[in-house]
Order: structure tokens, then C-alpha cells, then sequence
């Protein structure tokens, strides 16, 4: 398993990771990072098609953000299922039964047309993505000792922002070349081939006996502690800065800043690239700093410290400064999410993981999915500054939920 560092909280293992396994883990790592990204790029790309959704299917701002909301809708209310079904069917018949399943409803958003329509292959195409939201997490900590964690599911995380990247620099010229159809295609083909590549090269990692010495079955995480809900409600705070920021930058840097969808979307990349890094370099600083809490709650503070600078700018001084702030706030709002997933998964244990992580996604992608139509709202009511305020609160208040001091009794009295 590793040898485990005695300066900081690491939780038990998530199960018995093979020494031997050598360059497998790492394959395991590309190829989850890899389905996740393809799943984030449709998810969490529709944002960049907001100007494309507003003319061609004649949407005013609140609809366009009630119909990007809609695959997270569909991703929530199926989480929890995929995480039962990956805790007892296994990651790979799970990652790719969802994104085959992903690649008809994208499919049939291609013959279809209006807001309910749509809406609809959206929220199912949605729904078929949790699948990866619930399984590729599992398949990257399972591979991995807990030495290695932070930076792998950082590396894992990385999904999130490559697939905003990925949708930034994408959607919006094949939109404007091809219109919604031909960015939707693009999508589509993306979650057929990563549909065949796990298929054909995903291995479910090893895992410990379910019933303990005693015969016993393992015991949920979630009874007489609340620590788990406090880490799923201080990440879901936590959501609400990255959405606003991701689905609404791109809109601030045309409508107020004026400049074209394409530049925006080129500018909203680097973002995004940003978020790659940052995410990777947290889970770094996690194992080192031997917790994973710890830097959640110190990037927590810096997010909302960013937020309410960019929600002045926004408000009294909308120029380059503001545009600098989006950006680094783009980065750094995003760089929480693999400390608490990893955190999560730890805590939970091997056979607890796919559940704990779909409740953990849950949160998340309820916030993600309340955020659009709400910031779109507060935006044509406020403006940016009131909606760029509202993050901050959020961020703000997560500092207060995460539980650092929690986790070290907790880890004391197991030790």
C-alpha cells in the first residue's frame, strides 16, 4: 500500500493498491480524466453556446440559462445510482454503458428543435454522463496509494476545466461555421470514441473483501458523523463562484466588454487552462501538506477574497482589471473540487466510495445547476457586481462548514 506520512491526517486506504501495477495506474488515470473531459466538454460547454442558443432558437437570457442548466438537472437526479451501481458492478461497465448511453441522447438533441425538446436530450444526456462523474473517480483512487492521491485525483480533476477549455476553444467557431448542430456533433463523436476506448481498456482497480474479519458488513460512513455532509456542503458552497464565473464570463466579456463570442471563448480558455494547473498543484500541496482540508480551506478564503475584487471592478470600474481578476478567479475558483472529492472518497472507503461520491456530486451539480438561471436572473436584475457578491458570500461561507479539526479527531482516534 505505501508507507503513510505521520505529520499530517491521512485517512485509511481506499483499498489495497498493487506495487506492482507499475504504469497501469497511470493509463487508469489518462483514460478517467480523459472520459470525464469528453463528459465536461458537452456538461459544462453549453454555456459557450449561449449567443448561438439565444439566436437560433430565439431564447431570452434566463431560458438559455434554464436550458444549459439542463444536463446538470439530469446528472443530479442520476448520480446516486451510478454510484450503487459502481459500487457493486464495477467502474467499467459503468463508465461505458453511461457513455454509450450519453452518445444516443446527444444524438437525438441533433433532430430536435425548442426549449422543452431540447431541454429534455439535454437532461438525459446528462443523466447518462454521471455514469463518469460516479466511476472514473473511483477507477483513478483505486489505482493509487494515499501518498499519491491528492496529485492524481488533481490530475483527474483537471477534466472540469479541460473540458470548458475544450468547449471554449471549439463550440463557438464550429457555431458559428456549422451553427448549434454542428457544435453539438462534435460532442457527440467525442463521447462515442471515449465510449469505445473504456470499453475496450478501463480495469476496475482492486478492492479488499467486502465483509470485515468478523463476517461483518462495512458500516456506512455517514452514521454518528457529520463530516462527510460538511465537506459535500462546503464544496457545494464552493460551486457556485466556478459557475458563475464559468457559465457567465464569456456573456461579461461580450456584452460589457464588448468583444466577439470567439475572442471571449479564446480568452475563457486560458481560464480554464488556468483551472487545470491549479487543481493539479492543490493536490500536489495536499500530499505534501499531509491533508487535504487544510489548503480547501485556504483556497476557500483567496476565492472569495477574488470574488468580492472582481464584484467591485464589475460594479464601478468594468476595464482590464476586471477582465484580469475573471481570469484568475476562473483558475482559482476551480481549485478546490479534487481536494474534497479525494477527501471524500478516502473518508468513505473502498466499498462506500461510488455512493459517498455520487452524494458528494450531487451537491455540486445541484448548485452547478441552480446557478445559471439564478446568475442569469440576478445579472438582468443587479448586474454583474450583485451576482459576482453572491459568490463571494458563497465562498466566504464554506470556510466556516469545511472540517479541518473534524477530520484530524477523526484520523487521531483511528490512528
Amino acid at each position: 500500500m505505501g508507507s503513510q506520512r505521520v505529520t499530517g491526517p491521512h485517512p485509511p486506504a481506499l483499498g489495497q493498491v498493487d506495487a506492482s501495477a507499475g504504469n497501469r495506474r497511470w493509463l487508469m488515470l489518462a483514460l478517467g480524466t480523459a472520459a470525464q473531459t469528453s463528459s465536461f466538454a458537452f456538461v459544462y460547454g453549453l454555456p459557450y453556446l449561449i449567443p448561438t442558443l439565444r439566436h437560433t432558437e430565439r431564447l431570452n437570457l434566463a431560458q438559455a440559462g434554464v436550458l444549459v442548466a439542463c444536463p446538470t438537472v439530469g446528472l443530479l437526479l442520476a448520480l446516486y445510482a451510478w454510484g450503487a451501481a459502481t459500487d457493486r458492478y464495477g467502474e467499467r461497465v459503468v463508465l461505458a454503458s453511461g457513455l454509450g448511453l450519453a452518445t444516443l441522447s446527444l444524438t437525438g438533441a441533433l433532430l430536435v428543435h425548442g426549449l422543452v425538446l431540447l431541454g429534455l436530450m439535454f437532461a438525459l444526456a446528462g443523466a447518462a454522463g454521471a455514469s463518469v462523474s460516479a466511476a472514473s473517480g473511483r477507477v483513478v483512487l483505486g489505482w493509487f496509494a494515499p501518498e499519491q492521491r491528492g496529485l492524481a485525483m488533481g490530475i483527474r480533476q483537471t477534466s472540469t476545466p479541460l473540458g470548458m477549455l475544450l468547449a471554449a476553444v471549439s463550440m463557438p467557431p464550429l457555431a458559428a461555421a456549422y451553427g448549434l448542430r454542428g457544435a453539438l456533433l462534435f460532442v457527440t463523436v467525442l463521447s462515442g470514441v471515449m465510449a469505445v476506448l473504456v470499453a475496450l481498456l478501463v480495469v476496475d482497480p482492486p478492492r479488499p473483501p467486502k465483509a470485515g474479519p468478523g463476517g461483518e458488513s462495512p458500516v456506512s460512513p455517514y452514521r454518528g458523523s457529520r463530516t462527510l455532509w460538511r465537506i459535500h456542503g462546503a464544496s457545494a458552497l464552493l460551486v457556485w463562484p466556478q459557475f458563475t464565473v464559468g457559465a457567465f464570463g464569456l456573456v461579461f466579456l461580450t456584452d460589457v466588454r464588448h468583444w466577439s463570442p470567439v475572442a471571449a471563448g479564446q480568452l475563457m480558455a486560458v481560464g480554464q487552462a488556468l483551472a487545470a494547473c491549479c487543481r493539479i498543484g492543490a493536490g500536489r500541496w495536499s500530499d505534501a501538506a499531509g491533508s487535504r482540508l487544510g489548503p480547501m480551506r485556504k483556497l476557500a478564503t483567496a476565492v472569495g477574497t477574488l470574488s468580492l475584487l472582481l464584484a467591485a471592478c464589475a460594479q464601478w470600474w468594468p476595464s482590464w482589471a476586471a477582465v484580469a481578476l475573471l481570469i484568475a478567479l476562473c483558475g482559482l475558483s476551480a481549485s478546490t473540487n479534487g481536494l474534497s472529492f479525494t477527501s471524500v472518497a478516502e473518508l468513505a472507503g473502498p466499498h462506500w466510495a461510488g455512493r459517498a461520491l455520487g452524494v458528494q456530486n450531487i451537491g455540486q451539480n445541484l448548485t452547478a445547476s441552480l446557478a445559471p438561471p439564478v446568475v442569469g436572473l440576478l445579472i438582468t436584475a443587479a448586474g454583474y457586481g450583485t451576482a459576482f457578491a453572491c459568490a463571494a458570500v458563497c465562498a466566504i461561507s464554506a470556510i466556516a462548514i469545511i472540517p479541518v479539526r473534524s477530520v484530524r479527531s477523526e484520523s487521531r482516534r483511528s490512528r
